[in-house]
This record gives structure tokens, C-alpha cells and sequence, in this order.
């Protein structure tokens, strides 16, 4: 891992085979907490003109340009506010392809895209979780609880931690972030699997992903497994750091940055120049 500084020169070293071959690269951003600072509340997130821009450009320029969040696709494209870009949404569950007007959702969903809000309905105390400051996100497939903001945000992560744990046992499984637990169908599916899947039809050889939290963190992983595998030439796993973030991201990553307003400077460095 090499901590990025404000030379431009230095990230141009670690994106040097990727800006060599732009046409046969892949960038891949996370939403929130990478492309977006984190805010209290979802619904308020929303992405700096720097980093928009940025991604303008380099979906001018590279192969593939893609958003993989946990967000919805097509929340996570009002957002971001590029048409011209592939979503990713929940984790890889959904794919909004450039210009469609729909979502496709992953086929291993099938029969179960509703087994989460499902047990929801049926197994949870919901008094108990609006008392406790635990707001919930329908996500269609994905539910998620968040207690940022919460009166007391221990008293809420635990409650929802036992929600979990209940969840587990009735077959769902679940994925800790940042002050939110997510309940999932029992599928195999994550944002490295979306990655992976991405890449594996374009066919490119390179590839750019930047991310802060723990569901990131597979994304690294497979980008990891290609390279080893002779799938990829070119790797370049951007860890954007945050007090909350887990130290996996830094461990595990190429190159890593302070915060929001920094990834958005090292996209730029991806975005073709602006001409005067």
C-alpha cells in the first residue's frame, strides 16, 4: 500500500498502465464514502462537481467506466449524475447498463428477491427498532438498518446486530458497513462478483477500483485473484481512508487516499486534459 500525496506525478507512476492504454482500462468507483462524503442521512448524499466531472471525462476516454454501490441503480445514477456510465447497484444484485432505462437483475436471484423484506415483515419487532433510532432502507432485495444518527447509537447497532443474528438463522445472510447492517438473500453474489462479471465480458486487461468500506474490500480481492490468474495485466486498488472505514481497506489496497476531495483529485489524473 503507498499512501497517495498531492503529487501528481506520484499517482501518474501508480495509473501509468492504465493512462497507457486507456481503451483496453477499467475504472470502477464506489458511491458513498468514495465518490461522496458520508452524510447522516442516504437521501442527502451528493457527489462533488470535481468528481462528476471527472467521471465525465474518463468515460470519454476508458473502456469501461462503472459506479458499484450498495445503492439502488438507478437512485445511484440520479445521483451521480452520468448517463453515460454502467451501475452496479446493491452490491452487484442489480446492473443498469448505460442508457437503459431499467435495471437487470442478477440472475441468481431468482425466487428470492423478496426473502429479506420478507423476513422483515414477519420477524422483527418494528417499534423496537423506531424507538431505538433505526431507520430501515428498501433496497428491493437488499433491506438495510441504519443507525447513524441514532439517540444512542450503541444501544441501535446492537439491536440491529441482533436482528442479524436472528436473520442468519432464518437462511438470509448479512453485511456489516458503516453504522448500517444489510440482510441479503442467500446468494453468492457481491461487488467482486460484479466486478469480475463486468470485466469478463468486456475483456479488458486493466483495471481501476476505489473504495471505503468493508463491502469494497471484495472488490479488491477479486481485482487481486484476475491479476494472479493472468486475467489482468494492470491492477490499481484505491482505499479512500475514513476514521470509520476498516483497516482492510488500507491493508489491502495499492494506493491509498485522504478522503473524498482527494479521490476526486486522482480521477482527474484518469480524465482526459481540458482543453483551453
Amino acid at each position: 500500500m503507498r499512501e497517495a500525496g498531492a503529487s501528481g506525478g506520484r499517482w501518474r507512476e501508480q495509473l501509468a498502465p492504465l493512462l497507457g492504454d486507456p481503451a483496453a482500462s477499467a475504472v470502477f468507483c464506489d458511491l458513498d464514502g468514495t465518490l461522496a462524503p458520508i452524510v447522516a442521512r442516504p437521501e442527502l448524499v451528493e457527489v462533488p462537481d470535481r468528481a462528476r466531472s471527472a467521471l465525465e471525462g474518463i468515460a470519454s476516454r476508458f473502456g469501461l467506466c462503472a459506479i458499484v454501490t450498495g445503492r439502488r441503480p438507478q437512485e445511484a445514477r440520479e445521483i451521480v449524475g452520468v448517463a453515460g456510465i454502467a451501475y452496479a447497484g446493491n452490491h452487484g444484485f442489480e446492473l443498469l447498463e448505460p442508457g437503459a432505462s431499467a435495471a437487470v437483475p442478477s440472475p441468481e436471484l431468482a425466487g428470492r428477491e423478496d426473502a429479506a423484506a420478507g423476513y422483515l415483515a414477519d420477524a422483527v419487532d418494528r417499534e423496537r427498532m423506531a424507538a431505538a433510532g433505526i431507520r430501515l432502507e428498501d433496497k428491493g432485495p437488499i433491506v438495510a438498518l441504519h443507525w447513524r444518527g441514532a439517540p444512542d447509537e450503541g444501544v441501535a447497532e446492537q439491536i440491529a446486530l441482533d436482528i442479524g443474528e436472528d436473520a442468519r438463522g432464518c437462511g438470509l445472510r448479512t453485511h456489516a458497513g458503516r453504522k448500517v447492517l444489510e440482510l441479503r438473500p442467500p446468494v453468492s453474489v457481491d461487488k467482486g462478483v460484479a466486478i469480475a462479471g463486468l470485466l469478463r465480458r468486456s475483456g479488458l486487461r486493466n483495471a481501476f477500483f476505489a473504495g471505503d468500506d468493508r463491502t469494497d474490500v471484495d472488490g479488491f480481492r477479486v481485482l487481486a485473484e484476475m491479476r494472479d490468474a493472468g486475467e489482468l495485466d494492470a491492477v490499481v486498488r484505491v482505499g479512500v481512508r475514513s476514521p470509520e472505514g476498516p483497516s482492510e481497506i488500507v491493508a489491502e489496497a495499492d494506493l491509498v487516499v485522504a478522503g473524498t476531495e482527494e479521490l476526486a483529485d486522482l480521477l482527474a489524473v484518469l480524465a482526459p486534459p481540458v482543453e483551453g
